[in-house]
């Protein structure tokens, strides 16, 4: 009889941000994240502690997936910006860092966290108001007739992540193949409901960047072996290729117990009756005039042999991964379920099908009518530098996606956030006096909450410097500014900047540049921000969606978990 222990009662612990070991872990969280940020942001090395393989990042979506913390509370944080990034695959840095400075900066106001929601849900408002406002100064339109914003746009992402260890050379030669692939997956013929196409990045390690490449279609590799030096593919009288494609197993080793029950006769072998099933299958598909098949299991060694004596290419062992590009491209959708019922109906067509070598790979390269699916061959020098700029150029396709929605961008490296800070700096130092009675509170509170709120957001601007050099903030256009490390002192800023984080402004006038402010000092009077005269030349941009939304989850998040009283632990 096993040994019985008594429940344990649940662990209640009150004011759970007034505890120093989530304070503390808190402050660790915002660490990591705010040293992981842009493009000079320090790289970190994870694993769990009991072997296995090491990742090398500074990625969101990286790092919350090998991050574990024991605090509930900060859990919640987590998980909050996870969602963010399974839905915007961009800003996940951002959004972590600025709810954790939503948190820091709150708790240290002397106002009743019921307060403090509601001024900053207001002031959200009039964030979320500016930045879909066409006076916005930090908003650039997205013209897809050009594509010099779409050029900026990838490079700024694919230039943010340095575990890429990408040169100039390589970024703008990725910078093309991304906005390729990308033009690849719209469809030339636009309908009511049109639906993007996919592209399937192909792995080549150990090979240099300059050496990626986009192909219309798909590549399945295939060993050296299968591939014989002729390649004959047996084509219809319209000069196309039959495909069909098969999502069951065809290795004849059992059958399939959602297909119900099989009754054979006694002394009947069950695999040769199996074996002969898939041989009249293959008999079938010969005489159907198919000339690639495709599983997405295993196929038994005989029939494949049967194939390939009568003209057929077999390829199996495709994977779950292709099978829904395979189908679209094909026209086999979806793909065969049953090895019983092969219709006229249920076969795909290529245009074309041809070998192709990526050394030390081999691929059947299958070429569509109409190419809404493409293959981007991405070579990177070393494992870890791939696994990274995969990621990278999933998230770049995903924002221009995103783009396609909402054809706007945000100006990048820190003036968004300034911008911001700027424009609610002006913004509640005017409010009339009924906007605090709707809220229920009295000015000097809502003074406090705004500057906290707003050195929140100018702490993500800081957090791209990562060399101990000056920030600074002009008067005129509210843009990030970042002084050398090691500058000399000088009586005019203009002699060290040249240039502002996007890269939109320069220092060719007076633009009274004032220092970020840090987690504490006197709230700064500031006029409201001007609109710039926006020209796209080489600018720094981020993905207008993926922001807004990050700087929402953001305070949802933080107002979220200063709302905390109790957390209740089971400790069975």
């Amino acid at each position: 009889m096993s040994r019985l222990e008594a429940k344990k009662p649940p662990l209640f612990l009150s004011e759970p941000l007034t505890r120093d070991a989530v304070s503390q872990s808190l402050s660790l969280l915002s660490g990591i994240f705010k040293s992981s940020y842009g493009p000079a942001g320090r790289l970190k090395q994870l694993h769990n502690g009991m072997g296995g393989c090491v990742c090398t990042t500074s990625q969101s979506s990286a790092l919350l997936g090998h991050l574990s913390t024991s605090q509930p509370v900060l859990r919640v944080l987590t998980a909050s910006v996870r969602n963010h990034v399974s839905r915007f695959s961009d800003c996940g840095l951002f959004t972590a860092i600025l709810c954790c400075g939503f948190i820091e900066n709150f708790m240290s106001l002397n106002v009743a966290p019921f307060t403090v929601i509601k001024i900053s849900k207001h002031l959200l408002s009039l964030c979320m108001d500016h930045l879909k406002a066409e006076a916005c100064g930090c908003r650039v339109s997205v013209d897809f007739s050009s594509v010099e914003t779409l050029v900026c746009l990838v490079r700024s992402i694919l230039t943010s992540k340095p575990a890429c260890m990408l040169n100039k050379t390589e970024v703008d030669h990725l910078t093309t193949l991304v906005l390729k692939a990308f033009i690849f997956t719209v469809p030339c013929h636009v309908e009511t409901n049109a639906v993007l196409g996919k592209c399937v990045i192909v792995p080549v390690k150990g090979r240099r960047v300059v050496d990626s490449t986009l192909l219309p279609g798909l590549l399945i590799e295939v060993p050296e072996f299968q591939l014989g030096k002729p390649l004959a593919v047996k084509r219809t009288g319209s000069n196309t290729i039959k495909t069909a494609l098969f999502s069951v197993s065809m290795s004849g080793d059992g059958f399939n117990p959602e297909e119900g029950t099989i009754a054979f006769h006694h002394g009947v072998s069950l695999e040769v009756s199996e074996l002969n099933q898939l041989l009249n299958v293959g008999k079938q598909l010969v005489k159907d005039e198919v000339g690639l098949v495709i599983c997405q299991k295993v196929m038994h060694p005989s029939l494949k042999q049967c194939l390939k004596e009568n003209g057929v290419i077999a390829v199996d062992r495709a994977g779950l991964s292709l099978m829904e590009p395979l189908g679209r491209m094909t026209g086999n959708e979806p793909p065969m379920a049953s090895i019983h019922a092969l219709s006229p109906g249920c076969y795909g067509s290529l245009k074309d099908l041809c070998l192709e070598s990526f050394a030390p790979k081999y691929f059947l390269h299958l070429i569509p009518e109409d190419a809404v699916i493409c293959s981007l061959i991405l070579c990177n020098r070393t494992e870890t530098a791939w696994d990274e700029l995969k990621r990278v150029c999933e998230t770049a396709e995903h924002v221009l996606q995103l783009t396609m929605k909402e054809p706007f961008a945000l100006l990048g490296g820190g003036c968004t956030e300034t911008h911001l800070a700027s424009y609610i700096r002006h913004k509640s130092s005017s409010l009339p006096a009924s906007t605090f009675k709707d809220l229920d509170c009295s000015q000097t509170q809502y003074q406090l909450v705004a500057d906290g709120f707003c050195r929140s957001l100018e702490s993500v601007a800081r957090s791209l410097s990562h060399n101990d050099g000056e920030i600074l903030t002009d008067m005129v256009y509210g843009h990030c500014w970042f002084v050398p490390s090691g500058s000399p002192c000088v009586s005019k800023w203009s002699d060290l900047v040249s240039k502002c984080g996007c890269g939109m402004n320069g220092n060719t006038e007076d633009l009274s540049w004032r220092f970020l402010q840090g987690q504490s000092g006197s709230p700064v009077v500031q006029g409201c921000p001007k609109e710039t005269s926006v020209k796209v030349t080489d600018l720094t941009l981020d993905c207008f969606a993926a922001k807004c939304s990050g700087l929402q989850v953001a305070l949802e998040t933080a107002n979220l978990i200063l709302d905390l009283s109790y957390v209740i632990e089971d400790q069975n």
